[in-house]
């Protein structure tokens, strides 16, 4: 039989609160920090509330989503610009994991679903395994808005006011990546911003995942951008002059990526990764998505071909942790005799966990509550 799980959510491991309530309700756990804000739904095939009740949702019902026994969906921005290759999703745990027999095909699979997966699963420190986000979410939208002056209000492209949809909506998300081309910056302008970090890294995320953040990451030391007024000139001449101008290559690809398959596949490729920027004027929506791990009647893994695990006699109890998080730049944390001194990721955005219960665990989590 399955434990009962405890569902966490928040900008930090340090700032989750429970939000076991709101799973498979459809109901939005806000979020917010000074470079992220936004809204997390979760959703688990068979979870038990604290009366050993199954917990059902008509998420899993929907003929797009058959087979699936877990979801993360989050809608949000970036209050402080980011390039697409530093932003990264995936696992990160506090202490070595206890793998079993079976791990090289459990790479092999993982590989086999996101090809830009990086990891160091046998960490004798803090394991993890991460994926730039454009690159391996299952599911995602990407809406270009305006941002009025006057109110910081969210305005469409054309200046009209933005009705935001209701999230989450009752329809399962759908790649919908036709303002992507918005979201690119040129090469020759990015490096005009006074915040902008030196160049990317490679196209991997090997070595610890420490590289440098890519061009066009405008952020400060402490994670708030430095914004001046002949910043703001700067970007502004930016934008008038590439309205000007015909669309690059890459603009016009883009535009043409039908689906997950073709956006995954394209921005597999970490040079076209560090080309898309996404700031506050940049609305995603992510949905993760999958159906190899069972939480009832029992915790398994099951891979193609009919191999199982039993995920019990390996699981140590910490916390499952999905986060959203910024590439480690080349060399922080570190000592001088080049050991790693800290995370081996660079700050989390936001992140959700999923831990086994205590019999006596309440909660009184609710939908307004803000990290």
């Amino acid at each position: 039989m399955a434990p009962r799980l405890r569902v966490l959510a928040g900008t930090s491991p340090e700032t989750m609160v429970p939000i076991t309530s709101l799973v498979n309700t459809n109901k939005p756990h806000r979020v917010s920090s000074d470079v992220f804000e936004g809204e997390i739904v979760t959703h688990i095939k068979g979870l038990t509330d604290e009366h050993d009740r199954v917990r059902d949702s008509e998420y899993f019902a929907r003929g797009d989503r058959q087979g699936v026994t877990w979801s993360i969906q989050v809608q949000g921005r970036f209050l402080v610009p980011y390039s697409a290759d530093d932003i990264l999703f995936g696992n990160t745990f506090d202490r070595p994991l206890k793998l079993p027999w079976g791990t090289s095909a459990i790479l092999k699979f993982m590989h086999y679903i996101d090809p830009t997966l990086d990891h160091d699963l046998t960490s004798s420190t803090k394991p993890w395994a991460l994926s730039p986000l454009i690159s391996t979410m299952p599911h995602l939208a990407h809406t270009r808005v305006s941002i009025s002056s006057e109110n910081l209000g969210l305005k469409q492209p054309n200046g009209t006011q933005k009705q935001q949809q209701p999230f989450p909506s009752t329809n399962s998300l759908t790649d919908s990546t036709s303002h992507l081309n918005l979201a690119i910056v040129d090469s020759s302008s990015s490096s005009s911003s006074e915040a902008s970090s030196p160049a990317s890294s490679a196209s991997s995320l090997s070595s610890g995942i420490s590289s440098s953040n890519s061009r066009g990451s405008v952020r400060s030391a402490s994670g708030s951008v430095k914004s001046g007024g002949s910043a703001r000139i700067k970007e502004a001449v930016r934008k008038v002059a590439k309205r000007r101008r015909s669309p690059t290559r890459m603009e016009r690809e883009v535009q043409h990526l039908e689906g997950a398959t073709q956006r995954r596949a394209y921005f597999s490729d970490a040079k076209k990764r560090q080309k898309v920027q996404f700031g506050p004027e940049d609305i995603l929506t992510t949905d993760f998505c999958y159906g190899f791990i069972n939480f009832a009647p029992s915790l398994s893994l099951q891979l193609p071909g009919g191999l199982s695990f039993d995920l019990m006699k390996y699981w140590d109890g910490q916390p499952v942790r999905f986060v959203c998080c910024e590439r480690k730049e080349h060399g922080a944390g570190e000592s001088k005799d080049g050991k790693s001194d800290g995370d081996p990721w660079g700050r989390i955005f936001w992140c959700v966990a999923i831990e086994v219960a205590d019999d006596g665990d309440g909660e009184g989590a609710c939908s307004e509550d803000v990290d």
